[in-house]
């Protein structure tokens, strides 16, 4: 006989489990607890299973009814209901647990530890506009290699193919870490080899003729910005610095009387401890600043506050409002500037590559702070001494080293 809510609802427990049948292989189990189980039983291929269907009151009798026709229909397609409910439960698995952005979130958090904050920010950014309202959801293991283009060509569509390249390999670090942790069989990013235009990288300019370098050095001694820029833009070119890491020079690093600066490890690119010998130019502009900023943190204080570095895009402006174009001369361009002469003048390419503080590569990766710093010492205080030649309007064809 066909159960009713009424009883169901006041079945009380006792000592043993009691079992109260409705028909159709469904029956209520009442525990000794007084919890109540809905379940199926039915066979398969001979074999006797039970389906479990929820607990009474959260799923009622006509709830259980309902599950019981759908498990019905599923046995006489010739399917296994529990098999059934069990791939329906992986399916939803893969789509929270295993989704694009769960994965993708967790390799984030993962990896972005090593990273500086402003790296960690704009690979967010990018996760955040780029590549999640459109692959977030999705199982990572299910997509495939057009439709992760898709994605990339909507990026290349608005102009910005240095992203789309830059965000394929962010989706490819993601994808291999799923491989890693048994939610993806492949990379669908490295099908697309090809499939974007190749991105020109746009190097930033410098001058690199003697003659146009005389001249910057003549227009930088004559620049009447504030007394801080200026002592900045003049130390820029003789210690050929990152223009953030310029930027952020404290007192604490420079030894004047040795003539060395020693930059921590965390506040440089390659996060190792990087050491500029100091020419005698270079020591003389500092001991001209020591009395206006040595009480401060930084050398370079921000012009509204002191407890703040100057911005790092100072020595950009100074150099824009004497006139040089973007595809003259920028900040960063002090940098290849002394690496191309440098180079032509005959020191050491290993020397050079320590004091622009690039990390080496091959066997000799391990970042050695004080490699080549006798020579380092000698070659920084001839720059020094080869750009007073150039600004005073000598010779200005370079002297081998």
């Amino acid at each position: 006989m066909a159960l009713t809510e009424l009883e169901v609802k006041k079945q009380k427990a006792t000592h043993k489990p009691i079992k109260l049948t409705d028909g159709g292989g469904l029956f209520l189990l009442v525990q000794p607890n007084g919890a109540k189980y809905w379940r199926l039983a039915y066979r398969y291929c001979g074999k006797q299973k039970t389906l479990a269907f929820g607990v009474y009151p959260d799923t009622s009798l006509s709830d259980a009814r309902e599950r019981r026709e759908t498990a019905r229909k599923v046995l006489a397609n010739g399917a296994d209901p529990s098999a059934v409910k069990k791939a329906q439960k992986a399916a939803v698995v893969a789509l929270t647990e295993n989704s694009f952005e769960i994965v993708a979130c967790e390799w984030l958090s993962k990896f972005s530890k090593n990273w500086k904050e402003s790296h960690t920010r704009t690979v967010s950014v990018r996760l955040k506009n780029d590549i999640l309202p459109w692959l977030g959801a999705r199982p990572i293991g299910e997509i495939n290699a057009p439709e992760l283009l898709v994605v990339l060509r909507r990026i290349e569509s608005r102009g910005a193919l240095d992203t789309a390249h830059r965000v394929s390999a962010i989706c490819g670090q993601i994808f291999r870490y799923a491989i890693a942790t048994g939610r993806a069989l492949r990379d669908p990013s490295a099908d697309l080899k090809g499939a974007l235009p190749p991105y020109r990288i746009r190097h930033l300019a410098a001058l690199t003729d003697p003659l146009k370098i005389g001249k910057l050095m003549r227009d930088i001694e004559g620049y009447t910005g504030t007394f801080i820029v200026r002592c900045a833009f003049k130390l820029s070119p003789l210690v050929y610095l990152r223009p953030i890491e310029l930027s952020r020079a404290e007192w604490t690093e420079i030894d004047l009387e040795k003539a060395e600066w020693r930059i921590p490890a965390g506040k440089m690119k390659m996060k190792a401890l990087h050491i500029i010998p100091l020419s005698t130019q270079a020591v003389a502009i500092l001991r001209e600043l020591h009395p206006l900023t040595g009480t401060d943190r930084y050398l370079f204080p921000n012009v509204r506050t002191s407890t703040l570095p100057m911005a790092g895009n100072t020595i950009l402006a100074a150099i824009r409002s004497m006139g040089y174009t973007s595809a003259e001369m920028t900040a960063h361009g002090f940098r290849h500037m002394a690496s191309t002469l440098l180079n032509e003048q005959g020191f050491n390419a290993d020397a050079i590559e320590r004091q622009l503080a690039h990390k080496a590569s091959g066997v000799r990766a391990t970042y050695n702070a004080a490699e080549y710093l006798p020579e380092r010492r000698r070659m920084m205080q001839h720059w020094a001494d080869y750009l007073d030649k150039l600004k005073a309007g000598a010779d200005v064809i370079p002297l081998r080293a």
